[in-house]
């Protein structure tokens, strides 16, 4: 070999090895943005990624996990909605996570980095009212995911305003997910009844109509009040508290909390419009059966975040805003839905669309034997309900308006013209 030549081969080797990434320079920091939120102790995820030994280890395991996308749980396609909060890893990422496991996991010569300092305790501060599920729920060790809604009576003395609402699981290791409901008529009570821990089975919806007014999940970040946005919480509002339990290989109790954030009057207004189907009847067997729906909207509005909402069976989620220009608004395709990381999207900013503006969702469903996640075996008819086996076909959109007067016209306009279609 001619020694130009050699030291050119050389050179190009030296390039490559200083190339390689190292944990201190590059994985670090990746970790600690995106997942060290729920990779830390006492927090829901199954081990630490805090310290190199913890990370190099498992340095196999994450280049597959964030490779196939399956971790950090994102499920939004990116291009379809700005959202806030994305822990969607970029391929630069993923390919520096890759190279890092497959160059034996250096450490590097940097100096270590700082693990994040994560708040303990509220998040959002003292709460000026704290409430607990009624009783410890047994968790069991194995088995099928629990759902569980509980009742908490507010007990208000009179007519109050929630500013904010944090969420703090108990058992970190099971609580998988919450959502939150305001309930003024007493439903959730009558179906609690008689229960010993205040509560009742509430596989997908929580059984009652009732606004969904909070939420958390792994990773979430509780929202501080916003200026002039509150929700009303009637004298006679109880909450009822869904959570979503996965047994974690050991039995565990848990016993979650809510902090309350009263506010003042509103002087901005919400809404909550549900878009949805109830015609869903997927044959056994079927790989590719579509569910649409739809709704107009009465009124100007500024939409603040979406919630899709399936079963087990569902496989892709799209839903666009049609203006009335002709022009088409993306606002949110989930291609590879899971049931077990469902997320509420919040927008970085909000997306204005005009009065005449008909949103529009398509959801797909996978009833035959490939899909991995159909928990029938073999597969059958699939409808509309409740139940595991059963599907729905649900998504939750939030606007804002100038004024509560605003926001109240819209939600009966919507509420009305929305259940006429789903009950169709």
């Amino acid at each position: 070999m001619k020694p130009s030549i050699l030291l050119a081969a050389l050179g190009t080797t030296g390039l490559a090895a200083a190339a390689v990434p190292t944990y201190n320079k590059d994985i670090a920091p990746i970790l600690y943005q995106n997942c060290a939120g729920c990779h830390r102790p006492g927090e829901v995820a199954p081990f630490s990624l805090l310290t190199y030994q913890d990370t190099a280890k498992r340095a196999a395991l994450i280049a597959g996990v964030t490779k196939s996308r399956v971790m950090p749980p994102w499920k939004a396609e990116p291009g379809y909605g700005d959202f806030r909060d994305v822990r969607r890893l970029t391929d630069e990422q993923i390919a520096l996570i890759q190279q890092w496991a497959s160059n034996g996991t250096p450490e590097g010569d940097a100096p270590a980095p700082t693990p994040p300092k994560f708040t303990d305790g509220w998040q959002l501060g003292q709460p000026d009212r704290t409430v607990t599920i009624p009783a410890k729920f047994s968790v069991p060790a194995g088995g099928p995911d629990v759902y569980r809604c509980f009742v908490i009576p507010l007990s208000l003395d009179k007519d109050m305003y929630l500013g904010a609402l944090e969420f703090r699981a108990d058992s970190r290791r099971t609580v998988h997910h919450a959502l939150v409901f305001a309930d003024t008529l007493g439903q959730g009570r009558k179906l609690a009844a008689n229960s010993s821990d205040g509560g009742y089975t509430c596989f997908g919806s929580p059984g009652i109509l009732a606004p969904l007014i909070g939420g958390w999940a792994p990773g979430m970040t509780p929202r501080k009040p916003a200026p002039g946005f509150a929700v009303n919480l009637p004298k006679s509002t109880d909450l009822v508290l869904q959570i979503h339990y996965h047994p974690s290989g050991a039995p565990a109790e848990d016993q979650s909390q809510l902090g309350l954030f009263f506010s003042d009057a509103p002087t901005r207004g919400r809404a909550l419009v549900l878009l949805g189907t109830q015609k869903i009847d997927i044959p056994a067997g079927e790989s590719h059966y579509v569910a649409k729906a739809s709704q107009t909207l009465p009124a100007d509005a500024a939409l603040l975040g979406i919630t899709p909402h399936a079963h087990y069976i569902c496989k892709d989620m799209k839903i666009n805003g049609y203006l009335p220009d002709g022009s088409v608004k993306p606002l949110i395709w989930i291609k590879d839905w899971d049931f077990n990381w469902q997320g509420a999207y919040t927008y970085t900013s909000p997306v204005m669309l005009p009065k005449g503006t008909r949103i529009e969702m398509e959801y797909t469903y996978d009833n035959s034997e490939k899909n991995v996640r159909n928990p029938s075996h073999p597969p059958g008819r699939v409808t509309y309900g409740e139940q595991t086996t059963d599907e729905m076909a649900l998504a939750f959109l939030t606007f804002a308006f100038a004024t509560p007067e605003e926001a109240t016209s819209f939600q009966r306009a919507t509420f009305a013209a929305a259940a006429r279609d789903f009950l169709k």
